[in-house]
């Protein structure tokens, strides 16, 4: 295990403030409550622990993180905000711009970070050049995972195109079997839909429609045919979806009620936590079409009094990014390591194809960043687009309708 040296205390001006000799204390803000999640950030704090740190964990379940921002802002407005935050995407930028961010720069400039992370992601993690987030991973969303018996046993393959999907789902409800387990909530019915633009439409459609907002793509032929496609998928899942959590929707078809589900890579963590083997227990195939939609967890670390607090940021930053974490917490968690020089021979079939994917669609331009997980838009757009999809998917609302109201809902929140 790498022992922290706080590599950047020559040039850091926490060294002289005594900080690089107060002992570390870092309370920590997650959602990482489900099995594979708890036992990936478990590692985290065992690091910590070991490094001399006093870590104080500090999760809330649910929603994909919205109960979490909601306590986030909570603690930022009575002035007692946690040392380390999960955030990603915009959302660091609109905190920076609040001005309650911490800068960790020197840890980041002593480590080689821009060396060792892809520039796109590197970018997420900057505010206006400075340092201010340290990414954990990168997680793929558009991937189907599948029951590897049930499956075959009705000669089904994996569908690379929606037609197919559609027909396998078919064959699946004909033989009484659920086609396609899914938990009714907002950030599941979006993780859905966004695959379902890509695949329909194309990577280039994708980023005209769901990062740039261009209204010719939202009111376009391309995006009725997109919610056409989730009115067909809202007929796959089972009538007790509502309100469901993802991880229970992944033990649906890890135990057999289920045989696909539509989401991001931490279900794989699920069922590797399971003890499940990839292409035995379950399959894994990206969702049909071309491009890579990445979701990047990183932590950012907000302004905090004392020194035993900053001594935890510097610390938990270089923990972080350290190819030690990087290994264990990405093997536990599903995901690929965010920095590009970590040796993948203990990862499996899956998150080799993800990080082949990932390179491939980064050379082809088809490489995306997530709409639903907080990667592409802010959060009044993101939430627009979101209030929609799930009003269509939970009503008798026309493609047509929806389309409209996508349009008119994204206009209103610019």
């Amino acid at each position: 295990m790498k022992k922290f040296t706080f590599a950047a205390a020559s040039a850091v001006a926490i060294v002289a403030s005594g900080a690089a000799f107060a002992e570390p204390q870092a309370e920590v803000l997650h959602w990482w409550t489900s099995g594979g999640e708890a036992k990936s950030v478990a590692v985290l704090q065992e690091e910590f622990a070991a490094n001399g740190g006093t870590w104080t964990d500090m999760p809330v379940a649910g929603g994909g993180g919205d109960a979490a921002m909601t306590a986030l802002r909570a603690r930022v407005l009575s002035g007692n905000a946690p040392t380390a935050v999960q955030l990603k995407g915009p959302a660091i930028q609109e905190w920076y711009e609040e001005g309650v961010l911490a800068d960790i720069s020197a840890v980041a400039e002593a480590e080689n970070w821009a060396n060792l992370l892809p520039a796109s992601i590197a970018a997420h993690m900057q505010c206006e050049g400075s340092w201010c987030a340290a990414p954990v991973n990168v997680h793929r969303v558009d991937w189907i995972w599948a029951n590897a018996d049930i499956l075959e046993a009705n000669g089904i393959e994996m569908p690379t195109t929606w037609d197919e999907f559609n027909a396998a789902a078919e064959k699946l409800q004909a033989a009484g079997i659920t086609p396609l387990a899914h938990g009714g909530q907002a950030w599941q019915d979006a993780t859905v839909f966004e695959t379902v633009v890509l695949g329909v439409g194309g990577p280039e459609f994708f980023h005209k429609a769901l990062v740039e907002l261009d209204q010719d793509a939202l009111t376009s032929d391309t995006m009725v045919a997109v919610f056409d496609q989730m009115r067909t998928m809202r007929g796959y899942v089972d009538d007790n979806f509502s309100g469901r959590d993802w991880n229970l929707a992944t033990a649906m078809v890890m135990n057999g009620e289920a045989a696909f589900q539509i989401m991001g890579d931490w279900a794989k963590g699920e069922f590797m936590a399971a003890g499940k083997v990839p292409g035995e227990d379950f399959l894994c195939a990206s969702t049909p079409g071309d491009g890579y939609l990445y979701n990047v967890d990183s932590f950012a670390m907000f302004d905090v009094d004392g020194d035993d607090k900053v001594a935890g940021q510097a610390l938990l930053a270089e923990l972080i990014m350290g190819p030690n974490f990087q290994e264990v917490f990405n093997l536990n968690k599903g995901s690929i390591p965010a920095r590009t020089d970590v040796d993948l021979a203990a990862f499996d079939v899956c998150a080799h194809t993800s990080a082949e994917d990932m390179s491939g669609t980064s050379e082809r331009g088809s490489l995306l960043p997530s709409y639903a997980h907080g990667m592409a838009l802010r959060g009044a757009q993101s939430g627009a687009i979101t209030d929609v999809v799930t009003a269509h998917f939970n009503s008798d609302m026309s493609s047509a309708d929806a389309v409209q109201m996508l349009a008119d809902a994204v206009a209103n929140s610019m």
